[in-house]
């Protein structure tokens, strides 16, 4: 469970003071899977570097599984990164020379698995979310967008994480293929009881979230169905 509390992040501009994230509150139970919608600039970007540790908040806390991650030293938080979270991004981060099956290999090694463990469970998840056998052995640049993004779910889940994170993950995709990559999205959360946050501008996606909350302003609203 993922459960925000008193969050705020403010930082100088032009000798002004933004404040990105003002006094936000909201949770997420395991296995929901919610978006959050809003304009460039509203704060997106900066909630998601602070769940994904990335960034630190000014106050309150991020607590995932009971543990704060507000309040972590370095250490802890390289770890809470490996083990807790999954990020999807936009445009896909993989490896370039890397074959499908070593992309999602990669985070499972940083997390100290062995090797034949490693490949096993990266087969099974790239057949999970729909790969050919052929076309894990096949480096990004060839792979189609939609099986990019598959690969970066798959990675995303190696880890078992608690929460995935997810920048606009069809946002360089066609309706069609960003819709089934939606649709896989929506079918993970529920078979591995992973949490998903989604931040997406297309609004009929995040009407078919468990969940959507607008952020404007640094504050966020939960959008009622």
């Amino acid at each position: 469970m993922l459960v925000v509390d008193h969050l705020t992040r403010t930082f100088k501009s032009g000798g002004e003071e933004v404040h990105a994230v003002s006094d936000m509150k909201f949770s997420v139970d395991r296995g929901e899977f919610v978006s959050i919608i809003g304009k460039s600039g509203s704060g997106k970007s900066t909630l998601l570097s602070m769940l994904g540790a990335l960034d630190k908040p000014s106050g309150g806390s991020i607590k995932v599984d009971s543990e704060d991650i507000a309040k972590m030293n370095d250490h802890s938080l390289i770890r809470y990164r490996c083990h807790k979270i999954g990020f999807v991004f936009q445009n896909y981060n993989l490896i370039p020379n890397l074959t499908a099956i070593e992309n999602v290999m990669l985070p499972m090694e940083f997390a100290g698995s062995g090797n034949a463990e490693r490949k096993t469970r990266a087969i099974e998840l790239l057949r999970q979310v729909g790969l050919e056998d052929d076309q894990m052995r096949r480096k990004p640049g060839r792979l189609s967008g939609g099986q990019q993004q598959r690969v970066s779910i798959a990675r995303a889940l190696a880890n078992q994480p608690s929460v995935i994170l997810a920048d606009e993950p069809t946002g360089n995709l066609d309706e069609q293929t960003g819709r089934m990559v939606f649709d896989l999205l929506h079918k993970l959360a529920k078979q591995e009881k992973t949490t998903i946050i989604v931040v997406t501008h297309d609004l009929e996606i995040a009407g078919k979230t468990d969940r959507t909350f607008r952020l404007s302003d640094g504050k966020l609203t939960e959008v009622k169905k």
